[in-house]
């Protein structure tokens, strides 16, 4: 990340995000939705628009006023902002949303299916440590894809 905040996206992740944005073309600027959340969130979320434009249609299935409803509002429309992605392949992260995860160079990313993340790479390696350390432990040898086959079918 440079002193203006601007963070390079991976290549193969702005292609998704060219695919992913109905009103792109050659020559313009892929958009995307980056969700910050609230304290307990370390890091950002980017969303493509067509995954954001997926959830704001399953929140808005659910009855209004719900407390589920309202929760779900708050974080993914009341703490996200638009992006957009420069002719470079950088998007600008604000003070706010560097600071909030305390990020001040370098910048980690990592695929999450329809979105990825952004994290400071110390606060990522730390949070990756403990998700393996709470997984169910696979019997010595096995392979990591047998935990699909619990998934059941689609």
């Amino acid at each position: 990340m440079d002193a203006k905040g601007r963070v390079s996206i991976p290549a193969s992740f702005r292609r998704v995000l060219e695919d992913c944005d109905p009103n792109w073309s050659d020559g313009k600027a892929p958009e995307l939705v980056i969700v910050y959340g609230d304290e307990s969130r370390d890091y950002l979320e980017c969303f493509t628009i067509d995954s954001a434009n997926d959830v704001d249609e399953q929140i808005g299935r659910l009855p209004r006023g719900a407390p589920a409803r309202k929760k779900l509002e708050k974080l993914f429309n009341g703490q996200s902002l638009p992006a957009s992605v420069d002719e470079t392949g950088r998007i600008v992260l604000p003070a706010k949303l560097r600071q909030k995860i305390g990020i001040d160079g370098e910048a980690y990313f990592i695929a999450m299916g329809d979105t990825f993340q952004i994290w400071k790479p110390e606060t990522f390696e730390a949070q990756d440590a403990e998700v393996e350390e709470a997984l169910e432990p696979l019997p010595p040898g096995a392979d990591v894809w047998m935990l699909l086959d619990r998934a059941g079918p689609n």
